[in-house]
């Protein structure tokens, strides 16, 4: 999803805004042929991801910046590792440095994070799934961090995959009884393409069985106590996909993995990711 087109809208917008009509200081103070040697450094051990992202933001700033990466979107780093190296015109690198930093480190932050959720539910075979709490604009970026991070995408928009949820439910049904959530649902399916994804949100173990009658893929069990997951995961018993979702935490995702869901999904991932510290080490020199 994230493609060479989304990468320069995304680092254009932020270098237009960053430097809207030129970087006064490096216009003003570094010589026009003054050439930069530039390291990206991590502070912190951690999860890279980036770096097309953070190349782009120099290669659009002068088409005559080379960036080459170390280190790979996805692998681990120890504080001191340099992850990339940047040369060219001392402007360009300087005018650049905040952009690719800030898009460094805010992906790495989410790759990090991503990886200690997928370790925490090593070996149970759960899929650790993001959100769409992401920040409006870089959802595709952000993305891409988690699957950096071992995590796996939910759908990318409200395009993508029909998603039912409660205040849904409650407009369909009229609140009503569980045949007439049924009905509902199955009218509704009968319009979308064969090929189109279902997935259906409830909140209380009764409402588990009339959404599994109208033929859904997938049920999301939200905010479910842990005994209340093992129940539901009993009483799906393989006719769809079974998601948890609501306030997992980094401490509470491996028993709510044990309860034999087949994904958890977490906000947390991108809407709390604190971004990781990393720095550009920088020399300039005469050309």
């Amino acid at each position: 999803m994230l493609t060479p087109a989304h990468i320069a809208r995304a680092v254009s917008a932020a270098l237009d805004e960053d430097a809207p009509w030129g970087d006064l200081t490096s216009e003003t103070f570094i010589p026009a042929d003054a050439r930069a040697t530039a390291r990206l450094v991590t502070r912190e051990d951690g999860v890279f991801s980036g770096g097309p992202v953070f190349a782009a933001a120099f290669v659009l700033s002068d088409p005559a910046c080379a960036v080459e990466q170390h280190l790979a979107d996805g692998a681990r780093m120890r504080a001191g590792d340099v992850v990339a190296t940047v040369v060219g015109p001392a402007r360009a690198v300087l005018t650049a440095e905040r952009i690719g930093l800030n898009f460094a480190q805010r992906m790495s932050g989410i790759a990090t994070l991503t990886r200690r959720y997928v370790d925490a539910v090593a070996g149970t075979g759960v899929r650790i799934a993001d959100t769409r709490k992401t920040t409006p604009g870089l959802r595709a970026i952000e993305r891409a961090a988690v699957r950096d991070g071992g995590g796996s995408n939910h759908r990318f928009s409200l395009s993508d995959a029909v998603m039912v949820k409660d205040n849904h439910l409650g407009v369909l049904a009229g609140a009503g009884p569980g045949d007439d959530v049924t009905a509902a649902l199955r009218t509704a399916i009968a319009r979308l393409p064969h090929t189109t994804h279902v997935e259906v949100e409830v909140d209380r173990i009764e409402q588990i069985e009339p959404v599994l009658a109208a033929g859904i893929h997938t049920i999301m069990l939200d905010n479910f106590s842990l005994d209340d997951l093992r129940r539901g995961v009993d009483q799906v018993a393989g006719r769809a996909v079974v998601e948890a979702s609501g306030g997992v935490r980094l401490d509470t995702v491996r028993a709510i993995a044990e309860t034999g869901v087949d994904v958890i999904s977490v906000g947390a991932l991108t809407h709390s990711a604190a971004a990781l510290d990393l720095g550009l080490d920088l020399v300039v020199s005469a050309s």
